[in-house]
């Protein structure tokens, strides 16, 4: 019979793990802060409140998209090495490593930014970073690039030493992702929600920066040496499995904080079930192979990998998020639950996340993609989840791990207003981008015409509602990380 798996020897993250996952998450906070007021300021000057040098534009758009990638995978790896080093051990130096190639790459792409004037935003599209007409030099897209390099090789890190954890503890990935247990084989074991998790995050992800591994490093010598040249479609199709996969992975990651903290609120178990693993296990595969839904608009694709990408885009939107989505549901139903900053942010995040896969999936669609796919659309739809699915799960966490107890009950003023603030706002914000898309704003222009501005304009006014929720979320998390940190030494 098969029983559910605990490592008697691990008992959560180890002293330099539990302080670099708190440097890492107030970078996390302080970045976010940052990026949301980049975006406020293309909002503004969208909808003709704010004049900024075309120039300058692009160069907010690079360090936004790239920002948010950067923040939402240090934010995703911080909290799941916390929740999955209490089944296994795990080394906490490699995060000491991580958190500071992930300043060294920022500091680089910074510089090659503002500095150097690069703005081909975070998708480096071969040969293009080369090709800027004179707004920057080889010498600022060479320097974004190792920049990137450099912040992937750190999360690259972080996922191998947890991968060398679970296979040092559930003798194997497809253990962790409960393979064994699925296929009803003899004394298998049950793994964790937060393994199994872990188990496909850890996958997904090291294949997407090794992907985007060799493609920067191909343009990296292509910047040194012009001559050298490589098939720009090839390296396109690479470029989006690297961002589409580990921008997703995130959510993975961090969906291990729902797995673990909302069953302490309502005290009600979460089982690993067959029903769960088989999801995951699909999950697993179809994340890694549906990148090609962003170029269905290319005439040089073949046929089979658009027909393909449409088919498991709507495929892949179910499996996770109904067992997580419906779960969390039925977990939380009449249970009592003890509601505060934690748990409030915690189940928005499953309705964000959930939610924000729709406008995905209708852009899947080749007939609406052909129309759809180059407005504001897109971005409303990774902003859904970003905003109110992943985000949240980060600030959840940040909350239930320095939280007094008792603290934040239904009475608590913070409850009553803070959470429902940034989510009404939040969904104000990503509707002005659907409600763009829907009526054929081109995404990525810094000029709009007068009669898109109504758009951008009530956008920047729930950007900032957000931004100053966010700014609220992160302070108090600022103000109680000493007296958390004196508690763990």
């Amino acid at each position: 019979m098969s029983t559910q798996t605990t490592n008697a020897g691990a008992h959560g993250p180890d002293p330099v793990a539990r302080r670099m996952i708190a440097a890492n998450l107030a970078v996390v906070g302080l970045v976010l802060l940052l990026m949301m007021l980049f975006g406020i300021l293309m909002r503004m000057a969208q909808g003709g409140w704010l004049t900024i040098n075309d120039d300058l534009f692009y160069q907010f758009l690079t360090i936004h998209g790239t920002g948010m990638v950067g923040l939402a995978a240090l934010g995703g790896v911080s909290v799941m090495w916390n929740f999955a080093s209490h089944y296994m051990q795990v080394n906490g130096k490699v995060l000491v490593a991580n958190f500071f190639l992930f300043l060294i790459g920022v500091v680089l792409i910074l510089a090659a930014i503002f500095w150097g004037g690069y703005g081909g935003a975070w998708t480096f599209l071969y040969p293009l970073p080369a090709i800027s007409g004179g707004i920057w030099s080889a010498g600022a897209a060479f320097w974004y690039l190792l920049g990137l390099l450099l912040v992937g090789v750190g999360i690259l890190l972080v996922c191998l030493e947890l991968g060398r954890g679970i296979i040092t503890t559930f003798g194997g990935l497809a253990s962790g992702l409960g393979w064994p247990y699925l296929f009803g084989m003899k004394n298998a074991v049950v793994p964790p929600k937060v393994i199994v998790a872990t188990s496909m995050s850890v996958i997904v992800t090291t294949l997407a920066i090794i992907g985007g591994a060799v493609v920067i490093v191909l343009s990296l010598v292509n910047l040194m040496v012009p001559s050298f040249a490589f098939d720009p479609l090839w390296a396109k199709n690479i470029i989006y499995f690297f961002g589409h996969t580990i921008i997703n992975a995130t959510i993975y990651m961090t969906v291990t904080a729902v797995y673990s903290i909302l069953p302490e609120y309502t005290n009600r178990p979460w089982q690993t079930s067959k029903i769960f693993v088989a999801s995951w296990m699909g999950s697993t595969i179809m994340v890694l192979v549906i990148f090609p839904h962003h170029l269905l608009m290319d005439f040089a694709m073949p046929t089979w990998a658009m027909v393909m990408a449409q088919i498991l885009s709507y495929t892949n939107s179910f499996p996770v998020m109904i067992v997580t989505g419906f779960g969390a549901v039925a977990l939380v139903h009449r249970s009592g639950i003890r509601w505060d900053m934690a748990s409030g942010l915690l189940f928005l995040s499953v309705f964000g996340w959930m939610a924000g896969v729709v406008p995905a999936v209708i852009d899947a669609t080749i007939v609406v993609n052909s129309v759809m796919h180059n407005t504001l659309w897109v971005p409303g739809h990774f902003h859904f989840y970003l905003l109110l699915g992943m985000i949240p799960m980060v600030l959840g966490f940040m909350f239930h791990s320095t939280r007094d107890r008792g603290e934040g009950t239904v009475g608590h003023v913070s409850v009553k207003w803070m959470v429902p603030v940034y989510a009404v706002a939040g969904l104000g914000f990503v509707t002005m981008f659907l409600l763009g898309g829907a009526n054929s704003v081109p995404r990525r222009w810094a000029v709009h015409l007068a009669e898109w501005m109504v758009y951008d304009q009530w956008a920047a006014v729930f950007a900032i509602i957000v931004t100053l929720m966010a700014t609220l979320f992160v302070l108090r998390y600022l103000a109680r990380l000493p007296r958390y940190l004196a508690a763990t030494d």
